[in-house]
Order: C-alpha cells, then sequence, then structure tokens
C-alpha cells in the first residue's frame, strides 16, 4: 500500500477517487456479463456448425467411391469473393462473415460424369462451413481476450482499489480526529491557563 499524506486534501481526492471507483465498477460488471454471454453464444454457434460441417463431410464420404475413378474436380471448386463485415460487442470489434461467392468455373460437360455439378455444391458448401467456423473462432478468442482483461479490471477494483481507498480514507479520518481532539485539550488547556492567570 502506497504512503499517503494525512490531510484533509488528500481525504477529499481519496473519497472522489472512491466514489470513481464505485461509479465506474458497476459498469465494468455489466461489460463482463455481457462478454460472458456472447463468449457463450459463440460457442454455441460453434458447436452448431462444427455439426453441419461433420453431416456435410459424411455426405460427402458417400462419394468417396465415385471420386475413386481418378477426376479431379478441387480445381472447380474457386472462392471469387468473400464478403466480410465487423461488429462492435462491449467494445471488442468482431469480424463477420458475410457470405463467400464461389468462381463459376466452365467444364466441358462430356468430359466429366453428370455428378459432377453436386460434388462440386457439397465441396462449396464444405468450403463455406470452414470459413465460418474460422470467423467464429476468431470472435471467441477476441471475446475470451476482452473477457479476461474485464474480469482482472473487476477483481481489481472489488478486492483491491476499493478496500485500499476505503481504508486510506479510515485512516485519514483517524488522524485527523486525533488531530482535532488533540487540538480541542490544546485549547482548553490553553483556556484554563489563561483563567488562572499563568500566561
Amino acid at each position: 500500500m502506497a504512503k499517503i499524506k494525512l490531510t484533509k486534501n488528500e481525504l477529499k481526492r481519496q473519497k472522489d477517487q472512491l466514489k470513481r471507483f464505485q461509479r465506474y465498477l458497476p459498469t465494468l460488471v455489466l461489460k463482463k456479463q455481457l462478454l460472458q454471454t456472447e463468449v457463450r453464444n459463440v460457442e454455441r454457434q460453434i458447436e452448431d456448425k462444427r455439426l453441419q460441417r461433420q453431416e456435410a463431410f459424411e455426405e460427402l464420404l458417400e462419394w468417396v467411391d465415385v471420386f475413386g475413378e481418378n477426376i479431379a474436380i478441387a480445381h472447380l471448386v474457386q472462392v471469387k469473393e468473400v464478403c466480410t463485415s465487423s461488429t462492435n460487442i462491449a467494445g471488442v470489434d468482431l469480424p463477420i462473415l458475410m457470405e463467400v461467392k464461389f468462381e463459376a468455373v466452365a467444364y466441358d460437360l462430356l468430359a466429366y460424369p453428370f455428378w459432377v455439378d453436386a460434388a462440386v455444391k457439397k465441396l462449396q458448401e464444405l468450403a463455406t462451413l470452414d470459413m465460418v467456423l474460422s470467423f467464429l473462432e476468431k470472435q471467441a478468442a477476441l471475446l475470451a481476450a476482452e473477457l479476461r482483461v474485464t474480469a482482472q479490471r473487476v477483481n481489481l477494483f472489488e478486492k483491491v482499489k476499493i478496500p485500499e481507498t476505503k481504508e486510506n480514507i479510515r485512516m485519514i479520518n483517524i488522524f485527523l480526529g486525533d488531530q482535532q481532539t488533540a487540538a480541542v485539550v490544546r485549547g482548553k488547556m490553553a483556556k484554563n491557563k489563561l483563567v488562572r492567570g499563568t500566561i
């Protein structure tokens, strides 16, 4: 604990500081609660998208035998544009994936089997789900980092700053009270000496 001056000015400064801490703490607590809610929402979305991706991948596994024909179709799935945005939640800028546009790659219909169109759509779906998961994981990491910092600040105010300031105020009040009592006693002693005529 830092050494403080035992003066009325310091008492006023400590009281003002305590008011600021007590005014700021509820805002931090609300921010912490909001961030906790958002972290849970994003984690739920990640879990849902992972399940969707798993289902899409299992559907794709049904195509494995067909892919065994040694026909290369990976070059038919090309990302043309990734449309992104951002939003601000509790002071955290979060990236949002709006849309993934794929290049319409032309191919010779006679050179490829009939199932290629369906396989390309399934691969595009998987690629989109992978990108969505990537963005959600970035959001979760950003929110978790901000939640950690906010929780530390809440703990700092609740467990350190507010109790320390209250203790400083108590010590200053005791000292000033003792000073006032001593001044009154000295005043009475001086008055008694005046009355007795010893001064």
